[in-house]
């Protein structure tokens, strides 16, 4: 009759000890696999996007929306003029790369903006419909306004796959000028120099984007950045275009253009 036999500690501990090895070795691939699902969902997100400024372009003659408040809070802005064709509200302006309040703190780049968080004058007394959140911007000098640099309609734009439209962003829009430096540390929050919520490293070096043929959706370098034709008046022949800046150390292996 034989002895029913069991698993020594030893066995035990060995077992753990592959399980844990294996482990180790997959997480980083599992890692890896889910940053990419994340990024292939923010193209996606941004490519219906595409269509919903065709459509609002169309239906406005080629022109942009103003983005100015007139006494409105945030009445010009694109989450308001975009309310006929925008639908999932709190789901298709969220990159899945950065869905954590902004108010929690931690990695600025993974944070999303919120309207009713955020100082928008008497927002909440507004139509509940335009409160939302979202981790993607607009660049704010394609907008309707007056100034030599604004893009204002559609038409003008002669090389517009080079005219960065909407993008991750951790603010509702930006104005990034030429002039200005790239963020000295990663994260940096500076209200005074608007690449701070631009120049973020959310999907490991990029940032996605849809430009203004309403078509072109494509990852860009954040080193890129510099050589997009942000308005009318953007140097893309800048100090960092031609490599007489010095980018700071949490950029430096990043991909040069």
């Amino acid at each position: 009759m034989h002895k029913k036999r069991g698993f020594t500690l030893i066995e035990l501990l060995v077992v753990i000890a592959i399980i844990a090895l294996l482990m180790a070795i997959l997480m980083p691939a599992l890692q890896l696999v889910k940053q990419q699902a994340r990024a292939v969902t923010c193209i996606s997100n941004l490519k219906q996007w595409g269509l919903l400024w065709y459509f609002y372009n169309g239906d406005n003659d080629g022109k942009f929306n103003s983005g100015i408040y007139n006494n409105n809070p945030a009445a010009n802005d694109w989450p308001v003029t975009m309310l006929p064709y925008y639908k999932k509200k709190g789901q298709l302006a969220l990159c899945p790369a950065a869905t954590l309040p902004m108010a929690s703190g931690g990695v600025f780049e993974y944070r999303a903006w919120n309207w009713d968080e955020q100082g928008w004058g008497n927002i909440r007394d507004k139509n509940p419909e335009i409160r939302d959140e979202g981790s993607y911007g607009q660049n704010e000098w394609i907008c309707d306004r007056d100034g030599d640099n604004y893009w204002r309609n559609h038409h003008k734009i002669k090389k517009p796959t080079n005219v960065p439209l909407f993008f991750d962003c951790a603010y509702l829009d930006a104005m990034p000028v030429h002039t200005a430096d790239p963020p000295a540390t990663k994260g940096l929050d500076t209200p005074t120099n608007e690449w701070h919520v631009v120049c973020i490293d959310r999907h490991s070096g990029y940032i996605n984007c849809l430009f203004a043929d309403f078509n072109t959706v494509r990852k860009v370098g954040l080193k890129e950045l510099w050589a997009l034709k942000w308005h009318q008046n953007f140097e893309t022949a800048n100090t960092w275009t031609r490599g007489t800046g010095t980018w700071p150390v949490w950029m430096k292996n990043f991909k040069d253009y």
